[in-house]
């Protein structure tokens, strides 16, 4: 019987093994090796034919300095190897990526060694060691300017598996799924996020149309890529994966409210927040899906990319909740231990009512979910479970900082936590559920109880390698060295600062260590530490190793660089008069390599003022890393201060691309495209704390293209979305806003500027020139009201009729119950009178008067200049109530115009003698003469 390699693959990527393929006798080596992959034994990996694989022939003295590309013959696999061949280096790769997660994520430790592995000549056993294996693997597996992680466990697996990757593969579909894999891990291993080559995306995109046919695979492929794009901040990318992945494996789920009580003393059930959720009823007995259903798995709509929709892919009824637990008969032996919270208040978890009639408070219109009982919900196959936790990931990244986000997270932890099926599955749950509940007075105790007890389950062995590795790659669970670290800092929130810092010590972490003691006023301490370090009276743990050790000068600083780099910058943060000197070093140290080394450098020009190198030391940062915003951010900041606009143009549009939540940069990126002239044409806004250049007078608006007004509204427009309470950005908005024509926009932003300021600023938080020109708009649209408006101006007049309501609500409930000034009451006043409103707007006008240097003048006052406009403002009430005053029934305005002149003259006795006094006895004079 011929090898079904592909069932052999999809074996290796779900870890559960067909017994059917145990029947091609013909190719029992390679798929024994594959079956003990898949249960979780690694130990084929010591024998042959897989141990061939790993031979080093070469025995000549620079072979140690050489990577270790070099030293094995699979590093030029022929194209035209045989399926068989593939296979076998397929399960290696796999076996080494296992054995590395197994040793750094899920425990229990490794029974298996480096140098069991490799094939060494005589000559070459006796010079290379375990730990030189791991020095030369730590230093081939830095990426992109930053470093590997020098305490993990057998890094020479890791680096094995990316060798054995990148062979060529014919037969093999899966191996650019194993690459994507492999490059959520090397990610996690290193100190930052880097950007990951656009192949390993494509390479694994194609799968969806050959491979990954079936709704499971499918599901775990696209989730898989989702956490990728996730881990190096592509949020939105990753949003739509997660969604994509729950219509593949035809997860129905619906976040809404049902009736129940969550105090231990509650009487009343009052609605509660809860995620309805429902898997497809999968094999083992249960009924298979329709063609249908599962034809719509495997063309997953990517279209809606909600968290908090319902996602209904099936067209056959679901089966009932007793179908659905039945069909998924995964649970482990033992799970990770789930402490209670024991607390005299808060129940351990919300109690639904138990009725999915009575109970549901808010379930969508057609939903398929009503029949679910909030109290007792169907059990939830462990692929969908982490398909939630991957959305509850996303909505900690696409919400606002509003205090919603622990409310929004909380329902997606609780429905895993509730049924157990997986062990690293309920492990990530509880690791989210103790970093929500960090915040918390009344659960900070278990939560950082239960981080403890997630840590010291990892070495046990109280659940199968098998077991643990399942779903490790559908999850974001961390490492255990990044785990033991949250753990440092929750207790250093706590104030459990020596804790932490033994923590931190034991791990190497200098950088936190230096912060610890800081905290303990003793940053003194921190830099005798990091000295100590540089000049080798302190040695890391591999230092230690290294020390009496065969090893070449060349292969020493190699190996040393990366970290030794990060320590002078280290000591650059911790002595800034000396700043300079020690990124530099660093820079050096590592062969120009260091990107911490020009993003420390680049900030520390910025703030001393020397813009053009800060844009030379931050070029190079971003191109050794360009995932980190705030390179991107300060470089643009720096490109606006020497007037780089096409520079910073591009340094804001990388900032908002990598976190298109950052509103400073959108507010940035406008402020660009209104200084950049004609070259912003060529600019199209993608995806971007300034101030803004429409108001400055090097930026005529003449100058500024009517694209880039255009441009910049649209930046801005986006940026207020995450920025709601910057005044300052909604100020910038309005003028642009007012630029472009929006004048709904610019009225809606006056009234944000007004209720964030008008407490501390008073009038001046009014832009009194925006007003006016919004109340001309108005106006003069009503002027032209009475003629007949053809059928193509129907919006126009739509649009305009909701411009005066805005601007009605503009000063009825925003600027006059806060503040007033005789400008604003004038231009009120013009208002009404546009609207006929005579009464109310005379009323606005002698308000306009009563507030101006007329009304508020009081006897003694000597400034001629204001008595002389004062004047005026007399003369022109007098002419507004001649004017108007008729025209309002009941309204006797001569007698309040000469109230008005004689009350000033009587006031202003001591300006007789001026000119202008004869202007104020002729309007009296003419008052008297008309009545």
């Amino acid at each position: 019987m011929s090898l079904d390699i592909q069932a052999v693959e999809k074996a290796l990527l779900t870890g559960k093994w067909d017994d059917g393929l145990d029947s091609s006798s013909s190719h029992a080596p390679v798929l024994q090796i594959a079956r003990n992959v898949v249960n979780g034994d690694f130990s084929d990996l010591k024998t042959s034919p897989s141990r061939d694989l790993f031979t080093v022939t070469q025995s000549n003295q620079d072979i140690l300095d050489r990577p270790l590309a070099e030293w094995f013959n699979f590093s030029q696999a022929p194209a035209g190897s045989s399926p068989g061949d593939e296979l076998l280096r397929l399960c290696c790769a796999v076996s080494c990526l296992h054995a590395f997660i197994q040793a750094n994520w899920t425990g229990p430790d490794l029974d298996i060694k480096p140098l069991e592995v490799l094939a060494l000549t005589p000559e070459l056993s006796q010079r290379v060691s375990e730990d030189l294996l791991h020095q030369k693997a730590v230093s081939e597996l830095a990426y992109g300017g930053e470093p590997a992680y020098h305490l993990a466990k057998t890094p020479i697996f890791l680096q094995l598996a990316r060798l054995l990757l990148d062979t060529p593969f014919q037969h093999c579909q899966s191996a650019p799924w194993w690459q994507l894999r492999t490059w959520r891990i090397h990610e996690q291993l290193l100190d930052e996020p880097v950007a990951v080559p656009p192949a390993v995306f494509s390479g694994a995109a194609r799968l969806l149309e050959t491979f990954a046919t079936e709704p499971d695979i499918a599901g775990r492929l696209l989730l898989e890529q989702g956490l990728l794009e996730h881990y190096v901040g592509n949020d939105k990318s990753a949003a739509d994966y997660f969604v994509r992945a729950a219509r593949a494996t035809q997860l129905e789920y619906e976040l809404t409210g049902a009736l129940g009580k969550r105090t231990k003393f509650q009487e009343h059930d009052v609605t509660q927040l809860i995620l309805l959720a429902e898997s497809r009823a999968r094999g083992d007995g249960s009924e298979p899906s329709s063609p249908q259903s599962q034809s719509q798995a495997q063309n997953p709509d990517p279209k809606d990319t909600s968290p908090d929709s319902t996602v209904n892919t099936s067209t056959e009824p679901k089966p009932n909740s007793t179908t659905a637990a039945a069909s998924i008969d995964m649970a482990p032996a033992a799970i990770p231990e789930t402490l209670a919270l024991n607390d005299d208040t808060l129940l351990e978890q919300t109690a639904f009512t138990s009725s999915s009639a009575s109970g549901l408070q808010a379930a969508a219109p057609g939903s398929r979910l009503g029949h679910i009982d909030p109290a007792s919900q169907p059990a939830l196959h462990p692929l969908d479970q982490s398909i939630l936790l991957a959305l509850c990931l996303n909505v900690k990244n696409t919400s606002p900082a509003h205090g919603l986000t622990a409310e929004q997270m909380a329902p997606y932890v609780a429905r895993v936590i509730e049924h157990p099926r997986n062990w690293s599955v309920h492990t990530m749950a509880l690791l989210l559920r103790s970093r929500l509940e960090s915040s918390r007075t009344r659960t900070v105790e278990r939560s950082v109880l239960q981080l403890q007890a997630l840590v010291d389950q990892m070495p046990t062995a109280d659940s199968a390698v098998a077991e643990r590795l399942l779903y490790i790659h559908e999850i974001l669970l961390p490492s255990k060295w990044e785990m033991e670290r949250e753990l440092a800092l929750r207790y250093l929130t706590l104030g459990v600062v020596k804790s932490a810092l033994e923590i931190f010590e034991r791990l190497e972490m200098w950088e936190e260590a230096v912060k610890c003691w800081a905290s303990m006023e003793r940053a003194d301490k921190g830099r005798a530490l990091v000295r100590d370090l540089l000049e080798g009276r302190k040695a890391e743990a591999d230092a230690v190793i290294l020390q009496g050790k065969a090893i070449s000068d060349k292969r020493r600083s190699v190996l040393d660089a990366t970290r030794e780099a990060k320590l002078w910058c280290l000591l650059g943060d911790l002595e800034p008069e000396h700043a300079v000197e020690h990124y530099t070093q660093a820079w050096e140290v590592s062969k120009e390599s260091s990107g911490r080394a020009m993003r420390s450098l680049g900030g520390y020009y910025f703030a001393q003022g020397k813009y053009p190198e800060t844009i030379s030391c931050l070029r190079r940062a971003v191109a050794i890393n360009p995932l980190l915003a705030r390179s991107w951010f300060v470089l643009g900041c720096a490109c606006i201060r020497v007037e780089d606009w096409e520079g910073a143009r591009e340094a804001f549009v990388r900032c908002v691309s990598i976190d298109d939540e950052d509103g400073e940069s959108w507010n940035n990126l406008a402020s660009v495209y209104m200084r950049m002239g004609e070259a912003g044409k060529k600019a199209a806004l993608e995806d971007g704390e300034e101030e803004n250049a429409a108001q400055r007078e090097d930026a005529p608006k003449q100058r500024i293209p009517f694209q880039n007004k255009l441009l910049a509204f649209r930046a801005l427009k986006q940026g207020l979305k995450f920025s709601y309470d910057n005044w300052r950005m909604w100020n910038n908005y309005m003028i642009v806003a007012l630029d472009v024509g929006e004048l709904s926009e610019a009225c809606r932003a006056l009234a944000r500027v007004v209720e964030e300021r008008a407490a501390k600023d008073g009038p001046a938080c009014v832009d009194e020139d925006v007003l006016d020109k919004l109340v001309d708009a108005v106006t003069r649209a009503r002027a032209g009201g009475g003629e007949e408006k053809p059928d193509a101006t129907a919006d126009a007049a739509s649009q305009t009729a909701g411009l005066e309501r805005r601007v009605d609500d503009l000063f009825e409930r925003t600027i006059l119950p806060r503040v007033s000034s005789p400008r604003i009451f004038r231009a009120r006043a013009r208002l009404l009178m546009s609207e006929g409103r005579y009464g109310d707007a005379l009323n606005a006008y002698l308000d306009a008067y009563r507030a101006g240097p007329a009304g508020t003048m009081e006897k003694g006052e000597t400034d001629v200049e204001r008595w002389r406009e004062a004047v005026g403002e007399v003369e022109e009430i007098v002419d507004v109530l001649r004017n108007f005053g008729p025209r309002v029934e009941g309204f006797n305005w001569k007698l309040q115009a000469r109230s008005v002149v004689r009350t000033f003259m009587g006031r202003t006795k001591d300006f007789e003698d001026e000119p202008e006094w004869a202007r104020l006895v002729a309007l009296q004079e003419e008052i008297r003469k008309e009545e």
